[in-house]
Order: C-alpha cells, then structure tokens, then sequence
C-alpha cells in the first residue's frame, strides 16, 4: 500500500486531485487508516486511474467519467464518439466567432475600402431544374447541399445547362433551422428519387441584381446597398424567395478575392 503522497509520485497526479477522485467517488484510495485516517492506495488501482486521466483529456467532465467507468468497450467507445462530436461542433463554433471578429475589425476601420454595387432591375425566366431544397442548421451548411447535389449530378451523369443558383425559402433571416434549395438549370427533365427532384422555378417579373466581388464577407455590404437603392427606389418593396448564383467559389477558384457571387432579391410594386 502507498499513501497518498508516494501514490502521487509514482502516478504523476496531485495529492489535490486524487483527492479530488476521492470525493468524487471516481477513484477511493483502497483503504484508510484507522488509527491515522491516511489514504492508502494499491498498485491494481493504477490502471483505473489513468483510465480516468485519459477520459479527462478527452473532454469528459466527471459525471461522464463516472459513466464512462461502469461501460463496457463498445459502450465505451461510442460515448467517445459523442464526445469527438460536441468537440467539432464546439471548434466549429469557435471558428465562425474568428470570423465574426474578422467582420468586426473590418467595421471599425471605418468603412476603408468600401465597395459599391451597380443594382440593377430585370425578369428572371422560369427554369426546368435537378432541385435539391433540405432545412439545415445554418447558411454555413450550405456547402454540404452542394456537395451532394454534385455527387448525385455526376453519378446520374445529369448534363447542366447554365449555373447552379441557391433559393432561401425563409421570409426572413434565420440562424438555425434555415430553408435552402439548391437548382441545377438542366436541359431535359429527368426522374430523381428523394431527395432530390425535377421541377420548374417561378418566374420573377422584376429582380434586383448585383454582382458581389471577392470574399463570401462582402456579401453584407450588398445588403446595405440594397437598402439604399430601396430607399431611392419607392416605388418597389422586397418580395421573396431571395436567390443567390455563385459564378466562382471555393469549388473553381482558390483565392477568395477573385470570388463572384449574384444577389438576386425579387421587388414587387408598392
């Protein structure tokens, strides 16, 4: 048997955390002296400790190590798997915070190199389209629609006519939960299994467009011009569903300043 001080030595953890473990109930010292009230601590528990230091750097609070500790190895190896996924989606979180920093510093250095978009109004014609539309949990799911638009597109062997454009169902601007259908134009209408379909869009009489140069974070300023050229323009007021046609992106072209994306916004007369 060690004590608590001897234990730590030879398992490289603090006397504070073990007992930490103790309290806990992930890990009781084997026995306690009676007469001195020391823990005592046996070699078998060895493995059972780091056991838990492993579980620990995986991200497990103690609670899940105390689950962890009653599993067996595929219950075990499945809640490690839950756990790889919280982390993931947490990074990605964290990542989209960089972003919006990003976004932040461009505002504050007070508009310096501000963009100006050239609005301008015509009829959109109705399309015979390979329609993929699915609810996702943000606009930042949008690439995962089009990767499986275009696996299915190139093992249909499905010929594309002209670009493929994005349809943003919501009436208004969502952070979770948000509508997207992907279009393909396609010269001849096809059969297509769940999810995807063939159909024909609506025609749109009267469009807002404008060309968006560079990165996807340019994308805000449009909408700033938008709300301009409205307030100019009395004579229209937003409609929906608003589209999107990304000429080059991340799919043909590596450096996003030479991206080239259309807003497409539909007007109805006031």
């Amino acid at each position: 048997m060690f004590r608590i001080g001897e234990f730590s030595k030879l398992t490289q953890v603090s006397v504070r955390m073990l007992r930490y473990y103790d309290e806990t109930g992930i890990l009781i010292p084997a026995e306690v002296d009676k007469w001195t009230g020391h823990r005592l601590y046996s070699v078998e528990q060895i493995p059972r400790l780091n056991k838990i230091l492993y579980l620990r750097d995986s991200g497990l609070n103690v609670s899940e190590i105390a689950l962890a500790l009653t599993m067996d190895e595929q219950s075990l190896f499945e809640q490690l798997g839950k756990k790889r996924m919280e982390i993931e989606d947490a990074i990605q979180a964290e990542r989209k915070k960089l972003q919006k920093i990003e976004l932040a510093k461009s505002e504050i250095q007070g508009g310096k190199g501000e963009l100006h978009y050239n609005i301008s109004v015509r009829p959109i014609p109705a399309y015979q389209v390979l329609s993929l539309r699915k609810v996702v949990s943000d606009y930042y799911s949008e690439g995962g629609l089009w990767k499986e638009l275009s696996a299915f597109i190139g093992a249909q062997k499905i010929e594309i006519a002209d670009n493929i454009f994005s349809i943003y169902h919501d009436t208004e601007f969502r952070e979770t939960d948000v509508d997207i259908e992907l279009c393909a134009p396609v010269k001849n209408m096809g059969k297509a299994k769940e999810p995807f379909c063939f159909r024909m869009t609506e025609p749109v009489p009267h469009m807002a467009c404008t060309m968006v140069y560079g990165d996807f974070a340019n994308i805000k300023g449009v909408y700033l011009a938008f709300a301009e050229w409205l307030q100019k323009n009395s004579g229209y007021k937003i409609s929906d569903p608003m589209r999107q046609i990304v000429h080059r992106g991340p799919w043909n072209e590596n450096n996003p300043e030479k991206y080239l994306i259309e807003l497409q916004v539909p007007l109805e007369h006031t």
